[in-house]
């Protein structure tokens, strides 16, 4: 257990609902008996104490890391940079971009007969029992025609380079022609969308097999990825087991094989949370290293857009098409140059890896045990571990609560009246106690997130990166008493987002790497948080671990090539 008293993270133990309890508990709630409920769920959450507490700063409200020289406003990664020769990895080995790009190259397939198969695929995964429901929306014609003019592009000579014919699917979050954005509800998304978001517009661009809308759960408010609407998504590595979220079929899609490369989004540990549980690699980009043009708005100072994959170098692919200003988003404009030079030098001589033991080893004993053998591992290849102490996490944890809540309440507000009750009812339990926080919760919030960022700004200046477990634990069970209309279980979501919120409240980068399996066969990630802009070293350190790591072969898995 945690001895450093600079630590105050606690487990909890709260009672879990489901059925006509949370139901019950839910109309109570929402009823004129629920202000009676409200003033022992905010003492819960530590909503409470941290109104006890007192911060000097001055509120940061988004976590924007100035740069004394802002890129120009078309900059992005020159293809160049991510170019490379790929390497041995042990274990299972997943069909990348690249094995893609050169089986067109070679002539051994072309895109339209991946996409083909990849149409059965994603309909053998929703027939199966239980279904996968990772792919929600599909329009085979869509595909077929990309497809078409992917392999006529390959017969001319002229692909449009390593992403022309990938597939590549897209969170139910993220706008792309021609489906509708349903951000997880039973409401949204009536109609298709006009436009597309700028990063799906950037992989359409580069001649990306567009498969489908991921599903996802329900406008982010969770990490489990049950979704009463569209379906609860199953984990490829054992489809009993909850993939995370809330980029939830992103994650299953990549694991599954359906595609090397997912876009997905990340308030609150959504990138990472599924790619740790489901084995693959999740990159959280810097705040506003990314255009959100396109994104639903929901949580507008901690969202970051970035990619899945089943690698770190389809990670740093995904990367290299999504970074870069975007003058639709005026966030993105404050950003360096983004690079990958040297991404792709596997040595980590010399690295500074810092590590907060406390925090780190407040997981479940099959979680630290697999993340301190490969932190071991680093150290034989010359990394150099480097205690560090980041204070305030608890009050960090709640300032993210009340960001996140108050921001996705807001954001839900003018559909509170016609379409409140259409939403599931753990997302209904969020809501309705995000609207008893008041403003000056909110501005604390903002005060802790300050505080937090000078935290980790003292950090990085003994360490380059910080290291931690990307969960307390593996992927839980899907209760059956969950299904098919959610339920509310506080205490596991608790060990489940203990390391994830703090690089969005602080807007760092932060990435999620296979470490090991648990007995039963689950993934276990690890997560490392970097410096503002710094997604080059994280990059490498996936890369690295990718060489030490023993991969799995996931029970749901399609072979496409």
């Amino acid at each position: 257990m945690p001895t450093n008293t600079a630590y105050d993270l606690k487990s909890v133990k709260l009672p879990y609902l489901s059925g006509f309890a949370l139901k019950a508990f839910v109309a109570l709630l929402e009823g004129p008996l629920g202000g009676l409920l409200i003033p022992s769920l905010l003492q819960s959450a530590g909503v409470t104490h941290l109104r006890r507490l007192n911060f000097d700063e001055a509120p940061t409200n988004f976590p924007i890391h100035h740069v004394t020289t802002p890129s120009a406003p078309d900059a992005t990664i020159p293809v160049s940079e991510w170019s490379h020769s790929p390497s041995p990895r042990p274990g299972f080995r997943f069909a990348s971009a690249m094995d893609y790009v050169a089986a067109y190259r070679s002539g051994a397939i072309s895109p339209e007969t991946v996409a083909q198969q990849v149409l059965a695929a994603i309909e053998s995964s929703n027939s199966a029992e239980p279904p996968l429901r990772a792919i929600i929306a599909v329009k085979p014609e869509e595909v077929l025609r990309l497809a078409r003019e992917s392999a006529q592009r390959y017969l001319e000579g002229l692909p449009r380079g390593p992403l022309d014919g990938v597939p590549v699917a897209v969170k139910d979050e993220v706008d792309m022609v021609p489906y509708p954005t349903t951000v997880g509800t039973a409401f949204l998304g009536q109609a298709p969308v006009t436009e597309d978001a700028t990063v799906v517009a950037r992989f359409r661009a580069a001649g990306a097999l567009l498969i489908g809308k991921a599903n996802m759960h329900e406008i982010g408010i969770g990490v489990t990825g049950l979704n009463p609407h569209h379906g609860t998504v199953r984990n490829p590595y054992n489809p009993a087991h909850y993939t995370g979220g809330s980029s939830s079929g992103a994650a299953a899609a990549v694991a599954a094989g359906l595609c090397p490369i997912a876009i997905g989004a990340d308030g609150g540990g959504s990138i990472r949370i599924p790619s740790a549980f489901c084995g693959v690699v999740g990159l959280k980009p810097t705040y506003g290293r990314v255009s959100e043009f396109g994104a639903a708005p929901l949580d507008w100072s901690i969202a970051h857009i970035g990619p899945l994959a089943a690698s770190a170098a389809d990670a740093a692919l995904g990367y290299a098409m999504m970074a870069g200003p975007d003058s639709k988003d005026a966030t993105s404009l404050l950003q360096p140059a983004p690079t990958l030079e040297g991404w792709y030098k596997p040595k980590i001589q010399g690295l500074r890896i810092g590590v907060f033991w406390d925090w780190f080893r407040h997981a479940t004993a099959e979680v630290v045990a697999a993340c301190e053998a490969l932190l071991k591992q680093f150290e034989g290849l010359g990394a150099l571990l480097h205690e560090v102490v980041i204070p305030d996490l608890e009050a960090a944890r709640v300032a993210h609560v009340i960001t996140i809540a108050t921001e996705m309440a807001q954001a839900m507000d003018c559909f509170h009246a016609e379409h409140h009750h259409q939403h599931g009812l753990d997302v209904r339990t969020n809501l309705t106690l995000a609207r008893a926080f008041t403003s000056m919760d909110y501005v604390k919030a903002q005060r802790v997130r300050s505080r937090l960022i000078a935290h980790f700004r003292k950090a990085f200046q003994t360490a380059d990166v910080i290291v931690t477990p990307t969960t307390g634990l593996a992927a839980p069970l899907i209760p059956a008493r969950a299904r098919p209309a959610g339920d509310s279980d506080l205490t596991t979501l608790t060990e489940i987002m203990r390391f994830a919120t703090p690089a969005n409240l602080t807007g760092l980068p932060a990435i999620s790497f296979p470490a090991g399996y648990t007995p039963q066969g689950l993934p276990i990630g690890m997560q490392a948080i970097g410096r503002a802009w710094d997604e080059v070293t994280l990059l490498r350190l996936a890369l690295v671990a990718e060489s030490l790591v023993e991969r799995q072969m996931p029970r749901v898995h399609f072979r496409l090539l």
